[in-house]
């Protein structure tokens, strides 16, 4: 049974900074693609990062580039999202996914977690 469990988030100042984190279990980690994907309310899921296996490349949403950084551990199957100079409209609920390939579909959610940005 794959299990995908975020950690992390919280409230934080405009500009502040926070570290997301996403441990896998069941998963081959190594093949597969980690993102993050977030829903403010009242608004449709929006894709934020991904990062594909094996040193592959990073996207980033052009809101978040240049302020967010993806990363991953293999040997820990984990995956970071370290979020800096935070803006009120960061303020949603971030999920982590598992997708074979980056933009091929996600096959695997986790239960998300808040993260709210106040002016």
């Amino acid at each position: 049974q794959v299990q995908v469990v975020e950690s992390g988030g919280g409230s934080v100042e405009a500009g502040g900074s926070l570290t997301l984190s996403c441990r896998t279990s069941g998963l081959n980690f190594d093949d597969y693609g980690m993102g993050w994907v977030r829903q403010a309310p009242g608004t449709e899921r929006e894709g934020v990062s991904c990062l594909n296996p094996n040193g592959g490349s990073a996207l980033y949403a052009d809101s978040v580039k240049g302020r967010f950084t993806i990363s991953r551990d293999n040997a820990k199957e984990t995956v970071y999202l370290q979020m800096d100079n935070l803006k009120p409209e960061d303020t949603a609920i971030y999920y982590c996914a598992a997708e074979y390939r980056c933009g091929e579909g996600i096959d695997y959610w986790g239960q998300g977690t808040q993260v709210t940005v106040s002016s």
